[in-house]
Order: structure tokens, then C-alpha cells, then sequence
């Protein structure tokens, strides 16, 4: 289990999988080149690469922050039991995230609140479980912050071009509402004296990167914004689930720049070991330092 201390929170990366799950030339189509492998061996391999399948290997995983006595919950993974046919490495998921979680120092019970970066499958599943055939709230005391313009978004999005991402917002998120628990939030939102959830369209266009600050330490929660360690290189890079290309560069470059410029340690959903970095600039550009 990996736990980090930013000032007085604790800070827990809370597993659902890690594998090489996506073939790198689709995830970054027109962009991955196979020299990038050996430029970047140093870092990439093994954690963050799989040179036998030509495979990113990305971790899922929620963060479980503790601090000021509150449990903050930070993206939600896949969840168990989901119907994602046009996933199978996700579909009908059965694992100890719970457990998991439990080791970490939280019951579902002591969740006070789950804050969503954004609304895609892989980032809201744990919201629900299924209970006697309904999908009800995983963590009954907390409060879900939803971006409004991701929650409208995906409420009237084509299951034909986003199967997973459609199944997801009746399972996952439309029952988080119905049960009165969402919290839809626009513009900056200050959720407390530690977090600060920031809008950064272009991955989806109500993207949000969320800032805590702890006894002057920082870090950035940026979900999607940054899927792989190769982006803090080349923060060009979009991946193919970016809905607005221009965006989500934009957004990319602002989260690089904020945590160059803070100090914050970078804290994303998706990255290999060791899971998180530090951000320093370079000339106009930014290399990552791995480790809090």
C-alpha cells in the first residue's frame, strides 16, 4: 500500500488494477513512436511499459486523503458488477477494492465525501454497489462533488460512441443524484480549507484538477488531465479519450505549470510506480521527479 504524508493528510493510493491494459500507438494515436521506449528507458520500463505487448501499463486507483479528521475520497475506479461489454478487462469487475480500502483506514461508513475529477467509467464505478439488484450510494454519510457541465454532459451522451461511459452515468452517477447525495458544483469550487477544485475543460468539458493544501504542503489531484509520465514530457500529448484536443493541452500545460511553480507533488489516477512526482520546468518545458 502507498502512503504519503502532504503536511498533516495522509494520503493513500487504493488499487483496483495494474496492468498493461492499453496498446500505447491507440492511446496516444499519431503520436507514440517506438524510440520514445528508449529515450525514456531509465523511468518507463518496467512500470509504465510493457515492451512484450507494446502496452501501457496504467494503474486504476482511488486516493483516500485524511486530514482535518475527515476521510476524502478522490475518483472511484471501475467498481464491481459493472456491465462494460465493450471493456472486458472491466466488465463485471470483482475486486478487493473495498478491502483495500478498509487496510487504508476507511469504511465505507467514514467516507465523508467523494470528489470525481471527472465522469468517465473508470473514475465513478465505486460510487454504487449493487444491492439486491439497485445500484445504491457505496458511502451512505458523504456528500459527491460533481462537475455540473460533465454531470448534464453524460446524461445525454451517445451509448453508441461511449458505451461504457453512458452505462456508467445510469449505474454510477444518476443514482448518486436520485438518492439526493450529488453536490453539483461550477466554476472554482472551495470545498473546504484544504481543497480547491479547479476547472480544466478538454479531456471532458467539465474536467476538474482538485489543489489541497496542508500546513503549507500541496498536492494535485489532476485524474485524466495527465494519463502517463510521458506527458509531463510532451504535454502535447493527448490521449484518444480527449473530447476537445486544444483544451486538454491547455489544461495539461496549467496543471504542469501550477505544480512547477508550488512545488506541488503531482498525484494522478493512472500513472505506474511509484505513482506520483514532482514537476520541475525545463527551459519551456517540464520533466517529472519521481517520489513525494
Amino acid at each position: 500500500m502507498d502512503t504519503f504524508t502532504i503536511g498533516a493528510a495522509t494520503v493513500t493510493r487504493i488499487e483496483e488494477s495494474y496492468e498493461p491494459n492499453f496498446d500505447a500507438t491507440m492511446f496516444f494515436p499519431g503520436t507514440w513512436r517506438p524510440e520514445v521506449v528508449e529515450q525514456h528507458r531509465e523511468w518507463m520500463l518496467p512500470n509504465h511499459y510493457d515492451p512484450a505487448t507494446g502496452k501501457l501499463k496504467l494503474s486504476i486507483h482511488s486516493w483516500l486523503v485524511q486530514v482535518g479528521g475527515r476521510r476524502i475520497l478522490i475518483d472511484a475506479c471501475v467498481g464491481n458488477d459493472k456491465e462494460r461489454p465493450n471493456r472486458p478487462l472491466w466488465h463485471r469487475m470483482k475486486t478487493p477494492w473495498l478491502d483495500r480500502l478498509a487496510k487504508a483506514g476507511a469504511t465505507p461508513a467514514q467516507i465523508d465525501a467523494v470528489m470525481c475529477t471527472h465522469l468517465h467509467n473508470d473514475h465513478v464505478g465505486w460510487n454504487t454497489r449493487l444491492d439486491n439488484g439497485r445500484w445504491v450510494p457505496t458511502f451512505p454519510n458523504a456528500r459527491y462533488l460533481f462537475d455540473r457541465t460533465d454531470f448534464e454532459h453524460f446524461k445525454t451522451i451517445d451509448p453508441q460512441k461511449q458505451p461504457g461511459n453512458a452505462l456508467a452515468y445510469k449505474d454510477s452517477v444518476a443514482p448518486i443524484a436520485e438518492a439526493g447525495k450529488a453536490d453539483l458544483i461550477s466554476g472554482t469550487h472551495t470545498a473546504d480549507e484544504h481543497f480547491t477544485l479547479e476547472p480544466a475543460p478538454g479531456h471532458t468539458p467539465g474536467t476538474r484538477y482538485i489543489s489541497m493544501v496542508s500546513r503549507g504542503a500541496r498536492a494535485m489531484f489532476c485524474g485524466d488531465i495527465l494519463h502517463q509520465a510521458i506527458q509531463v514530457f510532451h504535454p502535447e500529448w493527448n490521449s484518444f479519450a480527449c473530447e476537445d484536443a486544444e483544451n486538454a493541452r491547455k489544461s495539461r500545460r496549467t496543471v504542469l505549470e501550477v505544480c512547477a511553480g508550488s512545488g506541488a507533488v503531482l498525484m494522478p489516477t493512472h500513472f505506474g510506480a511509484p505513482f506520483v512526482c514532482r514537476v520541475d520546468a525545463k527551459g519551456d518545458g517540464f520533466v517529472p521527479r519521481f517520489g513525494a
